[in-house]
C-alpha cells in the first residue's frame, strides 16, 4: 500500500495561499497581476493520506463491527515555527479523538504516531515514533488526548538559491521574452523550488493491514 503524499508545488502554493505575513527569509513574488505569494522557510504541516485515523479490532484479522475495538483520529493540528536561526524549529501540537466499543471498566489504549520530514515532496529527511495514550474513564466510550510533535529543519538547506530568486521575482516590461512565462513553470526554477520545500508530516504508525483498511473503508 502506498501512502500519497502532496507534490513539492502543490506544497509551494498552498504554503503561498495560506501565508498571512512577512517575515525575515520569506520570498515575496509579485509579477504585477495582483497576486502576491509569500514563501517560507517553514516547512508545511500536514497529514499524510490515510494515515489520520486508526482502527483495531479485537481478534486479531477480523474487520467486523461486532470486533471493533478502538478507532481514533488526528484532528486539530496546530503548527508553530522558529525560523530566526540557523536551524528552522518547527512544532505541532494536535488532539486524538478515540472511540471504543466496550466501556466496561477505565482503560488506557497506547496508539503510536510517526513525525516525517520530507524534502521535494519525497525524499524522507527523518522519522520519529512517539506514542499518545488515550484514557478512557469507566463507563465512557469516548476519550481524548493531546500530542506534540517537533522537528528542525536547516534554514540554508531551505532557502532558494540568489540567482533562483532573482528569476522569480525579477520585473518583467511588456515585450521581454519571457513576459508571459511563468518562472516557475522554469524547469531549473521547479527544481531548486522542490529541493528548498520541506514538509512535516504526522500520522498514526500503522500496519501494513491497518492502513489497507483505511484506503479501503
Amino acid at each position: 500500500m502506498t501512502i500519497r503524499f502532496r507534490t513539492a508545488a502543490t506544497v509551494v502554493m498552498a504554503a503561498a495561499a495560506l501565508a498571512g505575513c512577512k517575515s525575515q527569509g520569506d520570498l515575496v513574488v509579485n509579477q504585477g497581476v495582483g497576486i502576491t505569494a509569500i514563501r517560507s522557510l517553514c516547512p508545511a504541516v500536514g497529514v499524510p493520506d490515510y494515515t489520520g485515523n486508526v482502527t483495531t479490532f479485537t481478534q486479531p484479522g477480523a474487520k467486523t463491527q461486532s470486533a471493533l475495538d478502538v478507532t481514533a483520529v488526528i484532528t486539530n493540528v496546530r503548527p508553530t515555527c522558529d525560523e530566526s536561526g540557523n536551524r528552522v524549529y518547527s512544532q505541532a501540537s494536535f488532539d486524538v479523538l478515540a472511540t471504543r466499543r466496550d466501556n466496561t471498566g477505565a482503560r488506557s489504549v497506547d496508539l503510536p504516531y510517526f513525525v516525517t520530514v520530507l524534502q521535494g515532496g519525497t525524499a524522507v529527511v527523518s522519522k520519529r515514533v512517539g506514542t499518545v495514550r488515550v484514557n478512557f474513564a469507566a463507563g465512557q466510550d469516548r476519550a481524548q488526548a493531546t500530542a506534540q510533535a517537533g522537528t528542525y529543519v536547516d534554514a540554508t538547506a531551505a532557502t532558494l538559491p540568489a540567482e533562483i530568486r532573482e528569476k522569480i521575482t525579477r520585473r518583467r516590461k511588456a515585450g521581454d521574452a519571457d513576459a508571459a512565462l511563468d518562472p516557475l513553470a522554469d524547469p531549473e526554477v521547479k527544481a531548486a523550488v522542490a529541493r528548498a520545500t520541506f514538509e512535516m508530516l504526522i500520522g498514526f504508525q500503522l500496519t501494513q493491514e491497518q492502513l489497507a483498511y483505511n484506503a479501503t473503508r
